[in-house]
């Protein structure tokens, strides 16, 4: 008897990706237990790189879920990290050399003040060792090789930042919970905050617990991802495609405009406010769409049809 192939996935999966991992190997995990449970070849990306000595949450794109990736590059993202002070390394990270060394440690209320310092609007220098182009090679690169590398600064937003449990005066090291835009270095960050507070330091531990609108909460272990490769149902870890456009309003369109806007068509007269809107037949998501002036036109379409029909 002829295996049945199960339709193609599309949606997310949210990984609880571990310390030592990369996010290709993660994606790379991903396809070899699709195709062990028996999906084939599914098209599978990520929604924004996790250095392998950070763990936590990587949104896994799966079919035409992978359209919305670049939406997810774009999102806000939330840290926990301690900054460990005394020591400043090359890659402000557990890997490095160290580059400079201090004796002095920070109080509390010092800690404390320096987080509504570093609330707003800031101006970053990356780190060396970032994936940044110079001349068209990573900085990365230039740095292991011994090149002198200077990195413009830059503008990102700290939307919030405190202290996760208690510190006493002069600790050796705080951990810290900073939710931030796209294109922030929390290595960066820990670095000035260091700096700040009159002492260096590294980020001694990394993990992200929000991107975009996926939470902690929702992702799973590599265990759990290698029993959906043992038979375990993909669908009790599948999060459906348009939760990655949580806060964007659902528009139900009637067959005949739903066609329409399949084809790449214009929808004219339109009520809604200017800005996004996900395009609904039905319980399938149809396209997202960007309203401007009553008029409605297609920023990304899905190929996706209702499995109930």
């Amino acid at each position: 008897m002829t295996a049945i192939t199960p339709p193609h996935p599309h949606g997310w999966l949210i990984l609880d990706k571990p310390r030592g991992l990369g996010s290709t190997q993660a994606v790379a995990a991903v396809k070899r237990v699709l195709r062990r449970a028996g999906y084939g070849k599914v098209k599978v990306g990520h929604g924004g790189t996790l250095d392998p000595l950070a763990e936590g949450v990587l949104p896994i794109a799966l079919g035409e879920a992978t359209k919305l990736a670049g939406r997810m590059l774009d999102s806000d993202k939330a840290y926990a990290f301690t900054i460990a002070f005394g020591t400043e390394t090359d890659t402000l990270d557990t890997e490095g050399e160290v580059i400079a060394a201090s004796s002095d440690r920070p109080s509390r209320a010092a800690v404390t003040a320096i987080c509504a310092q570093f609330t707003g609007e800031i101006e970053q220098v990356p780190p060396a060792y970032s994936a940044i182009k110079v001349d068209g090679r990573r900085a990365y690169d230039r740095a292991r090789s011994g090149d002198a590398v200077e990195l413009a600064s830059r503008k990102v937003a700290i939307h919030s930042l405190q202290i996760v449990g208690g510190v006493a005066d002069g600790a050796d090291a705080v951990t810290l919970l900073a939710t931030v835009s796209k294109g922030t270095y929390i290595r960066s960050l820990a670095r000035d905050i260091a700096k700040a507070l009159g002492t260096v330091g590294h980020v001694s531990y990394l993990r992200r617990v929000k991107a975009g609108p996926f939470t902690e909460s929702r992702a799973i272990s590599l265990d759990n991802l290698e029993e959906i490769g043992n038979g375990a149902p993909l669908e009790d870890h599948l999060l459906p495609l348009e939760a990655g456009l949580d806060g964007i309003p659902a528009l139900t369109l009637d067959p005949e405009s739903a066609q329409a806007v399949r084809q790449g068509r214009v929808l004219s007269g339109m009520p809604q406010s200017d800005g996004l809107i996900l395009a609904m037949a039905g319980s399938v998501p149809v396209a997202l769409m960007e309203v401007s002036g009553g008029t409605a036109k297609v920023v990304r379409g899905f190929n996706l049809v209702d499995t109930a029909e």
